[in-house]
């Protein structure tokens, strides 16, 4: 028998009382708005996402859990135990009763919120929330032992997942730079010189790809959710903004024919070989357009070049297209490309190994947390819950 089985066992043999959070916690929104985000502000600042941001006021000075009110409602949750600003459109939970640990209430609500909002719901999505459905949340009373003992178990699943998220991070870090050293080694001045001794010709990067518009690929901002499989693309960094189900006007890019997208606010891009549509006018679309140079090679170069921009400047009519960038013989272009696509394999390989781990673990974590977060209703909580309905 565990330590837990027998607290259980000693406490609270006939089961646990449940109330409603009112009756146990103060439930309330904040008073700011994103304008009050800072970058380096002193305090953190809850907002409706998971993205937690700064702020250089507080308005609460306490341990409570955050929620948002629109938005990722049951997804997302924070813990907090100090100074923080908060959205006027998020909720803060703080329990005035000593016999909750407010740790142990973030897991309950983590595993059980989004089913009970889903329930007094008509449809399967909840985009919004107000105060009293936070407050008719049935919450289990179990003794400040169990509690403290779930939360210690918990707490080393997830600790266990925040280390391996961090030997992600670093591992893909590591190997970026790795890449990013032989690249930079690879298209060098000297190193072309060694490896092209007949000289090395720079063509302007307008000159070797075909630069697209993308409006015939735009689909509308309702046309698009992560339930669907085709991927949709914006400007910025990440690309991938969700999926779609519209199959109309696909820019049906694949293996065989690849493209370089290519963000032109930011002049960031990515390499894309499979259908998509896009969300952005923002986006270009670059294939090859002559046979002295391999799209492939050009992609790798293009994350050698440096560039200053002015802001709100279009990064490729002005800047991009006119660089200019060495177009060795393609044998030689081929050897540069097999040599970073090694690097390139064996960093996906990695993060692939890596997140199939995290993803054990978070659901190792998530079977636990159900199973120690579920309570049997004393008795006579039981009848009395039967009577109220009645």
């Amino acid at each position: 028998m565990s330590k837990l089985d027998e607290l259980i066992a000693e406490l609270c043999p006939d089961g646990v009382e449940f109330v409603p959070l009112k009756q146990i916690a103060e439930v309330g929104t904040g008073s700011s708005d994103r304008v009050n985000a800072v970058e380096d502000g002193k305090y953190p600042f809850y907002v409706r996402s998971k993205t937690i941001y700064r702020s250089n006021r507080y308005l609460f000075d306490e341990e409570s859990i955050v929620i948002p009110g629109e938005g990722g409602i049951g997804d997302i949750f924070h813990y907090v135990n100090g100074k923080y600003d908060l959205h006027q459109r998020a909720y803060r939970i703080h329990f005035i009763d000593r016999l909750v640990d407010t740790k142990f209430a973030y897991h309950y609500l983590s595993a059980n919120f989004k089913k009970f909002i889903l329930m007094k719901a008509v449809n399967a999505t909840v985009t919004s929330i107000r105060k009293p459905m936070i407050q008719d949340f049935p919450f289990p009373l179990p003794p400040l032992p169990v509690q403290q003992e779930i939360v210690r178990i918990l707490d080393n699943f997830t600790e266990l997942t925040a280390e391996l998220t961090a030997e992600l991070k670093a591992e893909i870090e590591a190997r970026k730079k790795q890449y990013e050293y032989y690249r930079d080694w690879l298209l060098s001045q000297e190193e072309l010189n060694r490896l092209c001794p007949d000289g090395v010709e720079y063509v302007s990067i307008g000159n070797v790809v075909n630069y697209e518009q993308p409006s015939k690929y735009i689909v509308k901002s309702t046309d698009y959710s992560d339930e669907f499989s085709i991927p949709v693309l914006t400007a910025g960094q990440s690309f991938i903004l969700g999926y779609t189900n519209e199959i109309d006007n696909i820019y049906k890019a694949s293996k065989e024919n690849p493209v370089i997208i290519f963000d032109d606010f930011t002049g960031a891009f990515k390499w894309v070989d499979f259908p998509f549509k896009v969300k952005s006018s923002a986006i270009k679309m670059l294939t090859a357009n002559s046979d002295i140079a391999t799209l492939r090679y050009i992609y790798h170069v293009m994350g050698n070049i440096g560039y200053s921009s002015d802001e709100h400047k279009r990064l490729w009519i002005s800047i991009y297209s006119a660089m200019k960038i060495p177009v060795p013989p393609l044998p030689v272009q081929q050897k540069i490309v097999r040599i970073l696509d090694n690097f390139t394999e064996l960093t996906v390989e990695l993060t692939t190994e890596l997140t199939t781990e995290l993803e054990a673990r978070q659901k190792q974590y998530e079977y636990y947390r159900n199973k120690l977060l579920t309570f049997p209703a004393r008795s006579k909580d039981v009848k009395e819950s039967k009577e109220a309905t009645a």
